[in-house]
């Protein structure tokens, strides 16, 4: 059977070493550094992925991308009386994923909208990106849309924090 377009894309990013998609990353990264930290894009970077999770072309859903500092908690060492065991400076790290911070820091941006799902994008040694899929519940377009009218419920206000997005879940042992 035929592989589609989308399966191309997905082979590339899998092997991103041996194909241009390591090299446009490379070129991308210099320009996202320089970026502030919640950034909207026009379309999805990874698009096989994109689509795999729910975005459509359509009006009322937007993408986009959030950058995080990566590593465990960064806490200031104590001045005074404590062993070094006490400190509490190393292997202090948060109970979230960087992904599920990087989706409620982008959730706070666009206060109308519902975060739908994200996924990963680059990282460097010190930053990682992630692309957020939004959806705006009050939309026409979306209240229409079968697939997607679910999100429009009052009961799917604010998932993202409470940890309903897939990520969420996965970091609450529910998948």
């Amino acid at each position: 059977m035929a592989k589609s377009s989308y399966g191309y894309i997905r082979d590339a990013w899998k092997r991103s070493g041996g194909s241009y998609v390591g090299k446009l990353r490379q070129e991308r990264l210099v320009v996202w550094r320089k970026e502030p930290a919640v950034v909207r894009v026009k379309r999805p970077t990874r698009l096989d992925r994109a689509r795999t999770l729910g975005y459509k072309a359509k009006h009322g859903i937007i993408v986009v991308r959030t950058k995080v500092r990566r590593g465990g908690r960064r806490k200031s060492r104590p001045k005074h009386g404590r062993r070094p065991k006490r400190m509490g400076v190393h292997k202090i790290t948060p109970g979230k994923s960087l992904q599920r911070i990087a989706e409620e820091r982008a959730a706070r941006k666009y206060p109308n909208m519902e975060v739908l799902n994200s996924y990963w994008v680059a990282e460097d040694g010190k930053r990682r990106w992630y692309e957020i899929i939004f959806v705006e519940p009050a939309n026409p377009a979306i209240k229409s849309d079968k697939n997607l009218n679910w999100i429009c419920s009052r009961n799917h206000k604010g998932r993202v924090f409470r940890g309903k997005t897939s990520v969420g879940k996965k970091g609450r042992g529910l998948v």
